[in-house]
C-alpha cells in the first residue's frame, strides 16, 4: 500500500471504565426497571439520603440545559449529550474544557481518576466582596453508547477522599436515555422536570 495515500481518520477513542455496563453511569438499556428512578428526560437519578436536586434553566430559552446534584457537601452538575455510534466525545472535550479554562486565567491538569482521564481545574472567581478567588472544580466524562456523560464536580470531593467517592458512586448511578431520535453529536439530550410520583 502506497503510504502517500490519506489514511482513513481514526474514529475518537471512547472513554469509559471497562465496567461501565455493569457499575455505571448505565445506559437505559442496562438500567435495573425496578429501581425507583427520578425521570428527568435525559437523565434518570436514582434517589438517596441527603441528596438535592437542581435543575438549571437557561433564562433566554428557559430550557433545562444541565442537572446540578447536591451530596456529600459537593456539587456534581451533570449534562447529557448525543454522540456518534463508534467514535467518543470526551478526548475532545477535555482540549476544550483545558483551552477555556486557560482563557479564563485558571489552571488545570489531566490526571488519571477512578473514572478515568479527568481534568482538575483551578478557576478564577469574583467574591462578594469584590476580591477574586479561586474554585477547585473535577470534570469528567464517559462516552455511552451513542452518549456521552458530562459531569462537574465541586465542593469537598474535589479534595477529600471519602466525599470523592460518594459523588463518584452517585456520577456512576446516572442513567442516560438516549432515545431513539437521530441527534447531531454533541447535541444536548433534552432534560425536563420531574413528574410527582403516582401522576402522569
Amino acid at each position: 500500500m502506497n503510504s502517500d495515500e490519506p489514511q482513513p481518520e481514526q474514529p475518537a477513542r471512547k472513554s469509559a471504565p471497562e465496567d461501565r455496563d455493569t457499575a455505571g453511569p448505565f445506559d437505559e438499556s442496562e438500567a435495573n426497571p425496578v429501581r425507583p428512578y427520578i425521570d428527568l428526560g435525559g437523565i434518570k437519578v436514582l434517589p438517596r439520603e441527603g441528596l438535592n436536586l437542581r435543575l438549571e434553566i437557561e433564562e433566554q430559552t428557559n430550557r433545562i440545559v444541565a442537572v446540578g446534584l447536591d451530596y456529600a457537601e459537593s456539587t456534581l452538575q451533570v449534562q447529557p449529550f448525543a454522540a456518534p455510534r463508534n467514535a467518543g466525545l470526551w478526548d475532545e472535550t477535555r482540549e476544550q474544557i483545558r483551552a477555556q479554562v486557560r482563557q479564563q486565567g485558571g489552571r488545570v491538569e489531566e490526571r488519571e481518576g477512578p473514572l478515568g482521564p479527568e481534568l482538575l481545574a483551578e478557576v478564577p472567581v469574583a467574591n462578594a466582596d469584590g476580591t477574586t478567588g479561586k474554585r477547585l472544580a473535577r470534570f469528567v466524562g464517559i462516552d455511552g453508547p451513542r452518549w456521552f456523560l458530562r459531569g462537574v464536580i465541586g465542593g469537598a470531593a474535589t479534595g477529600d477522599m471519602q466525599a470523592a467517592e460518594s459523588v463518584e458512586d452517585l456520577f456512576r448511578s446516572l442513567v442516560v436515555v438516549r432515545g431513539g431520535n437521530p441527534m447531531p453529536p454533541r447535541d444536548l439530550i433534552p432534560l425536563k422536570m420531574p413528574t410527582t410520583p403516582g401522576t402522569a
